[in-house]
């Protein structure tokens, strides 16, 4: 399942959101994957290991199975920018199926993982022959799609304390199917500074304006729950 989407009413009104989530098909990838065989090239990751490096030959799709993963991007001058945080029931590496020859980011586990490499002709002859596995997947792309453009629409239009809002939510898979409101991943405040382009201390100022609302709350390890009251903080005019 692709990350849960916050948006504006403005990119995307309720009634299409309904629509949207209505064909997403009910599938149970993980007993496809068990019963399929794709599930045998499995590779189980400590947290700040590199899965797969930017340039490196695009040959699999990747799910996601347990953990997560920090996708980056670094620019010919050494800048580096987070792509997005990937969870359980996320695919990343798709690109290959669209003729892609080296990856275009870097993976990086930010928690223990387990992860299923998926070779690339593998992966299309099995998306030709089951649909169901087909809908699934391509529900999957065009949610991410969607993802990508609200993302530009929060950057361009939204001021650094919603797009930190927005981004802790999707974080916490807010919405997610089947999937309530749980612990952040191991995220930094300078990872989330990246994420939303800003500074890691308007990161810290916004991160205790809502712990003090009750939108956040930390445990004694230090990790993060989110509120869904915090969707007030999107919304808000």
């Amino acid at each position: 399942m692709p990350p849960a989407t916050v948006r504006r009413e403005a990119a995307c009104p309720p009634r299409v959101r309904q629509k949207v989530k209505s064909r997403i098909p009910s599938f149970d990838l993980k007993l496809f994957l068990d019963s399929s065989g794709l599930g045998s090239r499995v590779g189980k990751f400590g947290a700040g290991e590199i899965v797969i490096a930017q340039g490196d030959p695009a040959t699999n799709v990747m799910y996601l199975q347990e953990g997560g993963v920090k996708l980056t991007v670094v620019n010919e001058s050494g800048k580096e920018a987070v792509l997005a945080i990937m969870g359980p029931g996320d695919f990343f590496g798709e690109g290959c199926l669209a003729g892609q020859s080296i990856c275009m980011a870097t993976a990086v586990t930010i928690a223990p993982t387990t992860l299923l490499a998926i070779e690339k002709n593998r992966m299309i002859q099995v998306l030709h022959k089951e649909s169901e596995l087909s809908d699934h997947f391509i529900s999957y792309v065009l949610s991410r799609n969607l993802r990508v453009e609200e993302d530009l629409i929060d950057q361009l239009f939204n001021s650094s304390e919603k797009r930190l809002a927005r981004t802790l939510l999707l974080l916490a898979r807010y919405g997610a199917r089947g999937q309530p409101a749980k612990m952040l991943p191991k995220v930094s405040q300078e990872m989330l500074a990246e994420m939303i382009g800003t500074t890691r201390s308007r990161v810290n100022f916004f991160m205790n304006k809502f712990r003090k609302l009750g939108f956040v709350r930390y445990n004694k390890d230090r990790e993060i729950h989110v509120d869904p009251s915090l969707l007030s903080i999107v919304l808000h005019d």
